[in-house]
């Protein structure tokens, strides 16, 4: 061959020929690495406005090759995603890679050993403009776990043409109530009274809001004075009060919603995702939509409503733990966190984006989610934490019946039982 060359006198003929098997050989490398890259496995609640898919994507192509993301969908309810995500990090399943992590289980997953701490610049990076109440969601003894991904609030919710001026104080509005009912008019207050989280979160946001807590700040031992009293006291009054909508002890979110949306309420204690909604459901009604901040307990003390959200975490069996870090910060970046909240209707994580235009335009109730989540509560952080929701939610249901002292006792003794436990509930 090498005579044959030669021979010929070919050395362009000889160079086009190398040229072209390089280009070959390139194009199959490539191939080659296209196909090896790792596949990060993302796990989170599922998303039917195709942000958290369209965040995937761009990471994965922004990434510059090192890896793609796979957007894999939990099941809809946070007690089957919980359930899945458990049982496959108790096997210590090494397919799952960046976990989205309900607000309430990151001090469950950090205990257990399931997820990775974040140290060093994958920590900066996290915390840096991040809301501080989110982050604390993400923290378990004073180590970050995760990354705050999304949050959300409850705001009030109010028909303007019933109420001029909307109540500040939980009293204020059962007064306004009261007043409506006498006229006729609708006068519901609209709230999550059924017996799950929901109940929980509004115990919890009234307990903060009377200047306590359910758990000292140590989180080792319950919490539950006058505050707690208090709190349980305005629930039952709620309940047996003309406010209360007959349905009550069986209304979550969405039955809020409805009933908000069907005209037979004038206040509703609920989520941004309610505001499109009423625009889409009912156009006249939505003329006298409007909103305000969480109602007080006290005029000269701020409410503390319980903020929820996501949080992303990086699974401790993950075979590729420093992408899977790099990867969970490119899901919540700016840009991606802005899609969510315009697209999906979550509320971001990042202070800065609620003085982005587009953002503010799309919610024009930013500046009072922001406030509220400058002065919010969050959920008791605990290992513990699905045992105190369920002695709460259990104790004070239905609403209706709630005898204050001897409800709060219980509640105090069944959680004292649940931090004293050891493990994780199956």
């Amino acid at each position: 061959m090498h005579a044959r060359r030669g021979r010929t006198g070919g050395p362009r003929r000889a160079l086009v020929a190398l040229t072209l098997l390089a280009s070959a050989l390139a194009a199959c490398g490539g191939d080659e690495d296209a196909s090896s890259r790792p596949t990060l496995n993302w796990y989170n609640f599922p998303d039917d406005s195709g942000a958290l898919q369209q965040a995937a994507d761009r990471c994965g192509r922004d990434s510059g090759g090192r890896y793609r993301i796979s957007y894999n969908k939990l099941p809809r309810a946070a007690d089957g995603q919980r359930q899945q995500l458990v049982r496959r990090l108790a096997a210590e399943d090494d397919s799952l890679d960046i976990l989205g992590l309900d607000v309430t289980w990151t001090a469950e997953f950090a205990e257990a050993r399931w997820i990775r701490e974040w140290t060093g610049e994958a920590e900066r990076r996290a915390t840096e403009g991040t809301l501080p109440v989110p982050l604390r969601t993400a923290t378990w003894k004073d180590r970050l776990y995760a990354v705050p991904y999304n949050t959300n609030i409850q705001l009030l919710w109010y028909r303007k043409d019933l109420v001029p001026t909307p109540p500040k104080t939980w009293s204020e509005m059962l007064d306004m109530s009261r007043d409506l009912a006498r006229q006729g008019k609708p006068h519901y207050v609209e709230i999550q009274g059924a017996q799950y989280e929901g109940l929980t979160v509004w115990f919890n946001s009234l307990v903060n809001s009377a200047g306590g807590g359910i758990l000292d700040p140590s989180a080792t031992e319950p919490s539950l004075g006058p505050p707690a009293v208090r709190a349980a006291s305005i629930m039952r009054d709620l309940a047996n009060s003309p406010a209360a909508d007959p349905s009550l002890p069986n209304q979550m979110e969405d039955q809020n919603r409805l009933a908000m949306e069907s005209g037979v309420a004038a206040f509703e204690i609920n989520y941004p995702f309610v505001y499109p909604s009423m625009r889409a459901n009912n156009p006249r009604l939505f003329e006298d939509f409007r909103w305000a901040p969480y109602p007080r307990i006290d005029a000269d003390r701020p409410a503390r409503p319980t903020i929820g959200g996501i949080d992303l975490a990086v699974s401790a069996y993950s075979r590729h733990p420093d992408l899977a870090f790099e990867a969970a910060l490119c899901l919540r970046d700016r840009e991606n966190q802005l899609t969510a909240a315009l697209e999906g209707g979550l509320p971001p994580t990042l202070r800065a984006l609620y003085d982005e235009p587009d953002f503010m335009k799309a919610y024009p109730f930013s500046k009072e989610v922001l406030a509220s989540l400058q002065s919010a509560s969050v959920r008791p952080v605990t290992p513990a934490y699905q045992n105190v929701s369920i002695a709460v939610s259990h104790t004070l249901s239905p609403p209706s019946a709630i005898r204050p002292e001897s409800a709060v006792d219980t509640i105090r003794e069944q959680i004292d039982q649940a931090l004293r436990s050891e493990g994780v509930i199956p």
